[in-house]
């Protein structure tokens, strides 16, 4: 069962119900410029969304978090892992306009990638992402990932990201293997306290 995952300033939580409030007003059309669906009309569209992930996380197919700031609690958005059930899982983000460009959507993606390919037997991970997206196309460069395909929507052009699944071998390979990933120069440097916070959640 998974509970919390937890990094330096964020909380990662199974998306219950009582996170529909929070999440369903920060959905908008400028939030939504860079993904597939577009905002619910109403609330009651969103239900149908939202309960269609709790019942893809009951059987084991995709998982939605929600992503929480542990200051104040604060909702920031949701984060997801899609196709578990295959060798390359997805990943996905999104934060509200009101907190992006603080590094948020890095930090909860990051979690996500570590503690998932700590206790799962990954191949790799695919990140799709909207061509001009360029702030979430760094998440995946920051973390390895080459563009190995694109396409086309309706809305927008995009690449697909295959990320190596992170292997750690030793303590000493897993620091230095994370303390790379956080330094990179558009993001905040969480270094070893960042590192130690991922293992404290895959034991």
């Amino acid at each position: 069962m998974i509970n919390v995952i937890e990094s330096p300033r964020l909380l990662l939580q199974p998306f219950s119900p009582a996170d529909a409030d929070e999440a369903y007003p920060c959905i908008t059309p400028s939030l939504t410029r860079y993904m597939m669906s577009e905002p619910p009309a109403r609330q009651s569209e969103f239900a149908g969304s939202w309960r269609a992930w709790m019942q893809a996380f009951a059987d084991g197919t995709e998982w939605v978090f929600t992503v929480r700031e542990k200051l104040h609690n604060r909702f920031l958005g949701l984060a997801g892992l899609g196709r578990i059930q295959t060798p390359n899982p997805e990943l996905g983000i999104w934060i509200r306009e009101s907190r992006q460009g603080n590094g948020f959507g890095w930090e909860a993606v990051t979690c996500l990638y570590l503690w998932a390919g700590a206790n799962f037997d990954y191949s790799c991970f695919i990140y799709p992402v909207a061509e001009d997206n360029h702030a979430s196309r760094r998440i995946a460069e920051s973390l390895g990932g080459v563009v190995t395909n694109s396409g086309a929507t309706p809305k927008y052009r995009y690449v697909v990201y295959s990320i190596p699944r992170y292997r750690p071998v030793s303590e000493n390979s897993f620091a230095k293997a994370t303390n790379a990933i956080s330094d990179a120069d558009w993001h905040v440097s969480f270094g070893q306290s960042f590192i130690e916070s991922i293992r404290r959640s895959t034991r």
